[in-house]
């Protein structure tokens, strides 16, 4: 087990959920926010999940509210909210912060091995993208303008 494999989070139910439950798969981490400009995203990144997911792709949404309090509500509102609007089914967890001192381990991992822009390893907004390989190790980075669907070629890359 390397890699993000190593690290586990809190599901969006409150349970804890080891992301060596999906070793061998292709992952899709994202930091997410319903109040966002980008929330739209949250449709495309269920497409990718429906399309995907039987050749393993497994997407993997992270609440976020260090970007302009873009995720106010606590984990039963943002399960509400995904649902309702978006009928999304892919894992969720709870709240996270990806920046500064109280960054989740799994999050400064990210960072640390995909910088962005200029070397800063700084998660400059919600909807931040990383696709992890089948190895555990961090392929690719991709900023919150690029939409989920314009990721295709690289997942099907990625899932061989």
């Amino acid at each position: 087990m390397r890699g993000v494999f190593e690290f586990s989070a809190t599901d969006i139910n409150g349970h804890a959920q080891p992301l060596s439950d999906w070793a061998g798969s292709v992952l899709l981490i994202v930091n997410v926010a319903s109040r966002c400009g980008f929330t739209p995203q949250y449709g495309g990144l269920e497409v990718l999940w429906q399309q995907y997911r039987d050749r393993g792709l497994v997407v993997l949404g992270f609440p976020c509210d260090q970007f302009g309090h873009q995720e106010p509500g606590d984990e039963a509102d943002i399960r509400q909210f995904c649902s309702l609007n978006y009928a999304v089914t892919f894992p969720m967890f709870s709240k996270v912060q990806v920046n500064g001192e109280e960054a989740h381990p799994l999050w400064q991992r990210l960072k640390h091995d995909k910088p962005g822009v200029l070397g800063t390893e700084r998660i400059k907004w919600n909807f931040t993208k990383f696709l992890i390989g089948r190895n555990g190790q961090v392929i690719k980075r991709f900023g919150p303008r690029q939409a989920p669907m314009s990721l295709a070629r690289e997942i099907e890359q990625a899932l061989g």
